[in-house]
């Protein structure tokens, strides 16, 4: 039984454009081709994406995942228990975390000092007030909340829309990126997730690595943020996480 780039693709849950670039670079080639040439992969290649797509998931680049598979004293176990313990691992660490991260979409809203026409014509149909309370009252505590709250009360109508277009270029730089099939984890995608934690330090408060790379799961977690990425392209929500941890692992 074997199967096509597509199926594989759906499979997945992935783009036929990263099973293409895995092929590329020699990390997941397909075990046979069509007589017309396209991509057959069977169970065996199955299994080694998802080992492939475990180890991306936990933050591996993908050269290290290369020499990890292809290591030939690896037993398929060893690699199930690694991954297990490392998830675990993370699974506690990021519950650690959430007590005290700032959430940056919900952050930028308090202490706004705009009036109700200049909210209007800063942020459209979206309250800028609107998580005010669940933000105060899950993150209140915290030194980034009050970092962000202390600085935001003091930005202007021109200072909001700065903001907004600096978040904006940010996006749309993403979604070039996107389209143009660049893998998150290349220099470029990391590059850019760079500098949207420099934007959240600029304008809000001193964003970690571990601080961005919790928000990047809330990204995807959160249907209301996954919901205000999507709009801009199908895929960013993702795309922007994977970023977001592949810069934190290639700087922490």
């Amino acid at each position: 039984m074997s199967y096509s780039v597509g199926q594989v693709a759906g499979f997945a849950g992935i783009t036929v454009r990263t099973l293409h670039h895995y092929d590329e670079i020699g990390l997941l080639s397909p075990s046979a081709r069509s007589r017309a040439g396209h991509r057959r992969y069977d169970d065996v290649d199955l299994d080694r994406l998802q080992q492939i797509l475990f180890y991306r998931e936990l933050g591996f680049p993908l050269e290290e995942v290369a020499v990890l598979l292809d290591d030939p004293d690896a037993d398929p176990r060893e690699h199930l228990r690694r991954q297990h313990e490392l998830l675990s691992a993370r699974i506690a660490r990021l519950q650690r975390m959430a007590v005290a991260v700032e959430h940056a979409m919900e952050a930028r809203k308090m202490g706004i000092n705009l009036t109700p026409e200049e909210k209007f014509e800063v942020f459209g149909d979206a309250d800028p007030d609107r998580y005010a309370d669940e933000a105060e009252r899950r993150w209140g505590g915290s030194d980034a909340y009050r970092e962000s709250q202390r600085r935001t009360a003091s930005y202007t109508k021109d200072d909001w829309l700065r903001i907004k277009a600096e978040g904006a270029e940010n996006s749309n730089a993403f979604v070039a990126l996107l389209e143009a099939g660049a893998a998150p984890d290349s220099p470029e995608a990391m590059d850019l997730a760079e500098e949207h934690r420099l934007q959240i330090s600029r304008n809000y408060y001193d964003c970690t690595y571990e601080i961005h790379t919790c928000l990047g799961e809330m990204y995807v977690a959160d249907e209301r943020f996954t919901e205000t990425f999507e709009r801009i392209k199908p895929g960013l929500a993702g795309y922007l996480r994977e970023a977001i941890l592949a810069n934190a692992v290639r700087n922490i």
